[in-house]
């Protein structure tokens, strides 16, 4: 999926305590985050929207925004905001899927029980999934790590041909791959 377009979607977005229209050409102009979660009113889920909105300043500091999927409704979106004092911290779009096509699109659909896996995408300007994560459901995520990938991503995104090793922060040392490189590092 590295590198690919993102499948064309249209859905119906809980925002800011109204209903909005999101879809592929909506999104793009800009980066942006496709938070996978299995469904509203669970256990990890709330923790994990709250860890993002806990960051969301940062990442619209950085030109992202953030959209939550699941294939709830938009509506079960809202009632779950309105519900849950973690949930309620929620400054992004949560995308309402209940047909699945999102989730088809971004191949995280769990057939079985009409649920996505826990997955995280970054999607660069273009509409190009650039950073791809999925874990095992029971496993929460990282609004932080991921906040250090976007850093990177963006960084190579304006860089002239430099990579980011491992672990790479802001302000560290790029490489600049070469034949004078190999076997050097």
């Amino acid at each position: 999926m590295i590198n690919q377009s993102i499948s064309p979607f249209s859905a119906t977005a809980y925002h800011q305590n109204e209903f909005k229209e999101i879809s592929d050409e909506t999104i793009k102009g800009s980066w942006a985050i496709f938070l996978f979660y299995p469904r509203d009113f669970t256990f990890i889920c709330p923790t994990e929207l709250q860890d993002m909105s806990n960051y969301y300043d940062e990442f619209k500091q950085l030109g992202v925004e953030i959209y939550s999927v699941s294939t709830d409704s938009h509506h079960v979106h809202k009632a779950w905001h309105d519900n849950s004092e973690a949930v309620g911290k929620t400054k992004f779009p949560m995308i309402g899927d209940p047909t699945g096509a999102i989730t088809r699109g971004f191949q995280v659909m769990i057939e079985e029980s009409g649920e996505a896996h826990r997955a995280t995408f970054l999607v660069d300007p273009e509409g190009i999934i650039k950073v791809v994560e999925i874990h095992a459901d029971n496993i929460g995520r990282s609004a932080k790590d991921f906040l250090r990938k976007v850093k990177a991503a963006q960084y190579v995104a304006n860089s002239d041909g430099e990579v980011c090793p491992a672990a790479w922060e802001p302000g560290d040392k790029t490489l600049k791959p070469g034949i004078d490189l190999v076997g050097k590092i």
